[in-house]
């Protein structure tokens, strides 16, 4: 079954119909874009009262296969530009949607209190016994963790202590609450804990890009609306919003 987080619409404005209802869209998103994404529905349904916004958070991949078996939704956010170029590939969104709507970067935290891991040389030792990491296959953060870890020919040692989060929310949870040594998340996502700290920032030659594509989703109920707001995404104030939670706009350089 799908969670939602639903944002509630503002007060005020000129209803969708002439019975008062609000028109509500779909929008399956990254876990890391869950904060950001939250507050500008806020700042939305300011200007467009008639339009409520439910959110569907969770892994990149996982949230793949959930459209590509038929799952309501109307517009999609990705962590990684795979599972957007999986959905183009099976006809499912615009094939002119590949232009990233943010940047981010690759972090190693530790607990806060916690300061026998500086680097990721650190975790092959043997007092480090939990690293944890997103799960590779539908988790984009897992992915670039291992590509990197690869990169430096660690992922071998690693993989043994290696604990799988289902989204980088949960990866930082492992962390934050002392249950894993360590962990690979997005600087946005260790921006939001007080219980972490970075240890080290991943070299974005490590691992691919890390891009977040949005794409209206062609089956989507509401696709004017959709795109409506993923417009609203790529405006001003939402940027500011979303650089405020420790992302970055695609014209800033990495």
């Amino acid at each position: 079954m799908i969670a939602y987080a639903t944002a509630c619409s503002g007060s005020g404005g000129k209803a969708a119909d002439p019975s008062g209802a609000t028109m509500e869209i779909t929008v399956s998103a990254a876990a890391s874009l869950k904060g950001s994404l939250e507050e500008i529905a806020k700042l939305f349904n300011e200007e467009y009262p008639d339009i409520k916004i439910a959110y569907n958070f969770g892994g990149s991949g996982s949230l793949q296969q959930q459209i590509e078996q038929g799952a309501p939704v109307d517009l999609f956010i990705s962590a990684a530009m795979e599972p957007m170029l999986a959905l183009r590939d099976k006809g499912l969104v615009d094939p002119g949607h590949n232009r990233p709507l943010l940047l981010n970067r690759l972090v190693l935290i530790t607990p806060k209190n916690r300061q026998t891991v500086t680097a990721m040389k650190d975790l092959s030792r043997m007092h480090v016994k939990a690293v944890a990491v997103g799960q590779p296959e539908t988790v984009p953060a897992g992915a670039y963790a291992k590509e990197a870890l690869r990169h430096e020919e660690l992922w071998d040692m690693i993989e043994p202590k290696a604990v799988y989060g289902k989204d980088v929310s949960q990866v930082l949870s492992y962390v934050s609450s002392g249950n894993a040594d360590a962990g690979f998340v997005y600087a946005s996502d260790a921006s939001k804990s007080k219980d972490v700290r970075i240890a080290e920032e991943i070299p974005p030659s490590f691992h691919t890009p890390i891009h977040y594509p949005a794409a209206v989703i062609r089956t989507a109920k509401h696709p004017e609306e959709a795109g409506r707001f993923l417009e609203f995404l790529r405006s001003k104030e939402a940027g500011a919003i979303f650089k405020r939670h420790g992302f970055f706009l695609p014209e800033e350089a990495l």
